[in-house]
């Protein structure tokens, strides 16, 4: 297929690029800079130059395309503050690729998450499909979940549309999301912290098993799918604090729910949410089977922590 991408550079993007190319796809990929484009260039995908912002590019790109993978999100806006701004951008260019793909039974992926979904306990793919799940407009995660089931609705206009949601933290040699921004954390701290007694519990996955569920769910999954990108159903962060803290040298300890925005500051609303998920209905639809190393041997390698 020749498959338009957006976000292709990026974190998890940089990996369904190479196996999607690997798989004997044609990758036309998203880049809103030079380096994005020089990075797709070296991965064998061509190059579109523009943003999510750009509709008559995404149209024209999805048109052209045998399928789409959207994987962009303004979180950089997200993470100053600006949640609304950035979940309308996506839900504007979610319409737009969608409805360039209706009527041709084409396959449309796009990203979602699975944080706060079902708090305190174990989320499965059947959870946020009702008509009240998406109300969240506003600031919050319902917002992005709006877009989700806009997303799923374009089954029902000849689009075989699916939303893949991924876990709080898609980790591997390079991350710079939360698992890094926690060992940055502790290193100002010196201390590794974890909110109550720990046990709250985040569901991961390698990138690398995240992105071959993103070809399997293009190449597959039936139209309007949910599927769980989820290796470790449920890691308790105590265990994440416990290995930040071996390998630191830092000692490890319990922080107050009332004192974890000031230590844990913009992901002090979210360390202590119980937010485990269960991908038992994915594998059995498609037969994913992660193979990489799981959360905690993966922090355990060591790469994390490496200066700089």
């Amino acid at each position: 297929m020749r498959v338009f991408v957006t976000g292709a550079s990026g974190w998890i993007g940089s990996a369904v690029v190479p196996e999607l190319i690997g798989a004997g796809h044609e990758v036309v990929g998203l880049a809103r800079s030079d380096a994005s484009a020089a990075a797709l260039t070296r991965a064998r995908a061509q190059v579109c130059r523009g943003t999510i912002d750009d509709l008559d590019i995404l149209r024209r790109e999805a048109a052209a395309s045998d399928g789409v993978i959207h994987l962009a999100f303004k979180h950089d806006l997200a993470f100053t503050g600006d949640f609304r701004g950035a979940a309308e951008a996506d839900r504007r260019a979610v319409e737009t690729l969608g409805e360039a793909l209706a009527g041709s039974d084409r396959p449309f992926v796009i990203a979602s998450g699975l944080l706060g979904l079902t708090p305190g306990r174990v989320a499965t793919e059947r959870d946020g499909r009702g008509p009240g799940s998406g109300a969240g407009h506003g600031d919050g995660p319902g917002a992005r979940q709006a877009t989700a089931l806009r997303t799923l609705d374009f089954a029902n206009h000849g689009v075989r549309s699916s939303v893949l949601r991924l876990p709080p933290t898609v980790h591997g040699e390079g991350d710079y999301g939360f698992m890094a921004v926690l060992v940055g954390i502790a290193r100002d701290r010196g201390v590794s912290g974890h909110v109550g007694d720990g046990s709250n519990r985040w569901p991961a996955v390698h990138r690398v098993d995240a992105a071959h569920l993103f070809r399997l769910a293009l190449e597959k999954a039936p139209a309007g799918s949910v599927l769980h990108a989820v290796a470790d159903e449920g890691v308790p962060i105590r265990a994440v604090a416990g290995v930040i803290g071996r390998h630191l040298g830092l000692p490890v300890v319990s922080i107050a729910r009332e004192e974890a925005g000031e230590h844990f500051s913009w992901l002090g609303g979210m360390i202590g949410t119980d937010a485990p998920a269960s991908s038992a209905l994915t594998r059995e639809l498609l037969g994913w089977r992660p193979v990489q190393p799981g959360l905690l041997d993966d922090l355990g390698k060591g790469h994390y922590f490496r200066a700089g």
